[in-house]
C-alpha cells in the first residue's frame, strides 16, 4: 500500500480529477448504451426479430470498449496508489499515516483541496476535517 503525505496526495489531484472527470462520461455513456440495448432486447423477445441487428453490434461494441477504458482508468488509479470510492460522487481515498496509524485522506470531485480524513473502516461518513 502506497501511503500519501497531504502535500503528495494533493499533487496528484489534477491527474486524480481528470481521471474521475473522464470516467463519470464512460460511466454515463456505457448506462445509455445498456438502456438502448436493453429496450432492443424487450423488443425483440416480444415478436422473436430483432430489427437492426448491426447496429444492436455497434452499441454492444462500443459500450465493451468503453468498459474497457473505464477500467483502464481505474488500473490507473490503483497503480498510483488511489482508492476510487464511487465514481457517481467522484469520491478517492488516498491511504496516510496520521498519529503513527493508517488512516484516509478523503477527497471528492469539486472540492479544491484535501481537506478531510477518515478512519480506514468509517467510510465518508466519518469524515473529520484535517
Amino acid at each position: 500500500m502506497i501511503l500519501f503525505t497531504l502535500e503528495q496526495a494533493e499533487a496528484l489531484l489534477p491527474q486524480v480529477r481528470d481521471e474521475v472527470l473522464a470516467m463519470q462520461a464512460l460511466k454515463r455513456e456505457i448506462d445509455e448504451l445498456r438502456v438502448d440495448l436493453s429496450h432492443v432486447v424487450q423488443k425483440s423477445a416480444g415478436n422473436g426479430h430483432v430489427r437492426d441487428e448491426e447496429a444492436i453490434g455497434e452499441k454492444r461494441t462500443r459500450a465493451e470498449t468503453r468498459v474497457a477504458e473505464l477500467n483502464e482508468r481505474l488500473e490507473r488509479l490503483n497503480a498510483w496508489g488511489v482508492e476510487l470510492k464511487g465514481i457517481d460522487e467522484g469520491l478517492l481515498d488516498f491511504p496516510s499515516e496520521r498519529e503513527g496509524r493508517t488512516v484516509y485522506l478523503c477527497w471528492r470531485l469539486g472540492e479544491e483541496r484535501i481537506e478531510w480524513w477518515h478512519e480506514l473502516d468509517t467510510g465518508f461518513a466519518g469524515r473529520q476535517r484535517l
